[in-house]
């Protein structure tokens, strides 16, 4: 029997995903607060059912900094902005090993949610790799993924879900992705105001429709049908929406906000169809007990729409498995 399936993907990177942003001095306390976010996250998740995926940068399972850097691709992106590179002088400035930086590694919480095992491990790159910026080539992506998938097996986690970073990705790369063992990746939205691109063809008109989105009904509920699901390898389980943090400027807008996210669940649940629900942990590092209370409520609707339309939680791997496997 066909039924709606809620998906959660998160963006796990810490610090490597916010390097060549401004404020990352002001910003380091949603990153040291995701080392509180992610128990918590594992425990509210199950108590009300769900299974999550997780998309880890492959620089986070380091214990040290020196087993990291003998670890590095032989084949490394060279990117025209050199500030989007970990390898050129940033790697050289982070700490020793998890206990004197918590912004770079984090094996613990890998070892925490491996704890969790109804919960999935992915991958968001070995160096949080940016596939549509001018510089790098396939030939590096695929040493980064592959580099992505050892330091995994390490862990005894075989990758076979894939989040790309900022969202980036294209055909030739997915084509390397399905090589590699991956059998899923989190597309983007089919609206124009979320297609793929690099920095630099953002723009303001565009990232401020985003930000309306969050709020009112613009781009449509964003939700999928098993067949909308079927065609490649790897399986495209798009985004439908992301889970913005709380904010004190517009904390008037917060009903909107979750109405939004509801609205599309029971959606996808009323109709069978896919809800896609993503963040980063560290969206959740400040304010935490207000961007916890607004998740217990989706979580709650969850288990409403649970009992009334058997809607179920899925991992990225097991819906893809789902998927393949309908004839």
């Amino acid at each position: 029997m066909t039924t709606g399936k809620f998906v959660i993907s998160l963006d796990f990177e810490l610090m490597w995903g916010m390097r060549d942003i401004e404020n990352t001095a002001t910003y380091g306390q949603n990153i040291l607060g995701v080392h509180r976010v992610i128990p918590k996250l594992l425990s509210v998740f199950r108590q009300y059912g769900i299974k999550a995926t997780f998309s880890t940068v492959g620089f986070l399972f380091f214990e040290k900094k020196e087993d990291l850097i003998a670890s590095i691709p032989s084949l490394t992106p060279t990117y025209h902005d050199q500030n989007l590179s970990p390898y050129l002088g940033y790697i050289d400035e982070i700490g020793q090993n998890y206990s004197s930086d918590q912004f770079h590694f984090a094996p613990d919480l890998i070892r925490e949610i491996q704890k969790y095992p109804e919960q999935e491990i992915g991958t968001h790159t070995f160096s949080h790799y940016y596939c549509l910026e001018s510089g790098q080539t396939p030939e590096a992506f695929n040493e980064d993924l592959k580099s992505a998938v050892n330091i995994a097996k390490l862990y005894n986690v075989n990758l076979t879900s894939l989040v790309f970073p900022r969202n980036q990705f294209n055909d030739k790369y997915l084509e390397l992705c399905a090589e590699h063992g991956i059998l899923c990746y989190r597309g983007n939205e089919r609206s124009w105001i979320y297609k793929a691109t690099n920095r630099e063809n953002q723009n303001l008109f565009r990232r401020g429709m985003r930000l309306l989105d969050a709020y009112f009904n613009i781009s449509g509920h964003n939700c999928y049908s098993d067949q909308d699901l079927k065609g490649k390898l790897p399986v495209d389980i798009p985004s439908s929406r992301f889970l913005r943090p709380f904010s004190k400027k517009i904390q008037f807008l917060e009903g909107l906000r979750l109405r939004r996210i509801k609205t599309g669940m029971t959606h996808a649940a009323k109709n069978n169809l896919t809800y896609h629900l993503w963040w980063h942990p560290h969206n959740f590092g400040l304010d935490q007990d207000k961007n916890f209370k607004f998740l217990e409520e989706i979580m709650k609707h969850y288990q409403y729409l649970h009992s009334e339309y058997d809607f179920q939680s899925y991992t990225m791997t097991a819906l893809a498995k789902l998927i393949l496997n309908e004839k």
